[in-house]
């Protein structure tokens, strides 16, 4: 990842810093504007890592990789995953021949994970975080992710509603999967942000800061004063806050 796109998630943490000015009043455009195009694919580094394979020699990594490459593999059903997605036919087509030729077995898992986020971001340690995200990838919780299931979470992530990014945030957060969100699971995940890459932004972070957004996540989120966030606390509350809503494009740097 270049070093501009690393600094833009300078809260160190995918719901931002909930202090922060909006990104829509920042930029006077709305997050929830659709990116759908392939400029904002290719900042995804799961999709640079699955089309590297694919580029032609001696070239860069450019937006133009999806069209570029001649498509030798075809995922089964297809126009079913056309429709589960919001790719199009030959995006897939691309991304499933660039999946095809990184894990020809047709799965994915966690150590993959681990070297993708080691080499774009070289300079911290992505272990955890790398597992934290695997995790929410695999929802059967065997082990390995299949071409289908990646790029369903893929569409969600990069081209979703609002509504599907916080459902997916919210399973990510839950690292245990009880449906709740702890103190402890959203600060494991910050923390685990901030190894990777929240020494190296811009402004540096203080060691406390991930614990002070947890601090201001609970105190919006958790209504009843419980010490857990359940899915609906968390869609309300994040639905209401344009803070927690603009800090959703930062998405988009940790994927």
């Amino acid at each position: 990842m270049e070093p501009a796109e690393v600094t833009k998630a300078s809260d160190g943490s995918l719901l931002g810093d909930l202090g922060h000015t909006p990104l829509s009043k920042k930029e006077g455009v709305k997050w929830q504007r659709p990116r759908l195009s392939r400029q904002a694919l290719m900042r995804c580094c799961l999709v640079k890592w699955i089309l590297s394979s694919t580029a032609p020699q001696g070239s860069d990594s450019s937006d133009g990789e999806l069209e570029l490459s001649a498509v030798r593999h075809q995922p089964e059903g297809l126009d079913q995953l056309q429709a589960q997605t919001k790719f199009t036919k030959k995006e897939l087509q691309s991304l499933y021949r660039g999946f095809k030729n990184e894990c020809p077995t047709g799965l994915v898992d966690e150590d993959t994970f681990k070297l993708i986020y080691a080499q774009f971001f070289p300079q911290g340690d992505a272990t955890t975080y790398a597992h934290f995200l695997f995790n929410a990838f695999d929802a059967d919780g065997n082990g390995a992710i299949h071409f289908e299931d990646f790029v369903v979470g893929l569409s969600i992530l990069l081209r979703g509603t609002v509504h599907e990014k916080l459902k997916w945030a919210f399973n990510l957060y839950d690292i245990n999967k009880d449906g709740y969100i702890t103190k402890e699971e959203m600060l494991a995940i910050m923390k685990s942000i901030y190894d990777m890459m929240g020494r190296h932004t811009y402004p540096i972070l203080r060691e406390d800061t991930p614990a002070e957004h947890v601090e201001r996540f609970f105190q919006k989120m958790d209504r009843n004063q419980d010490g857990v966030v359940t899915i609906e606390e968390f869609l309300e509350t994040c639905q209401k806050d344009e803070n927690i809503m603009s800090s959703m494009q930062l998405f988009e740097n940790v994927i």
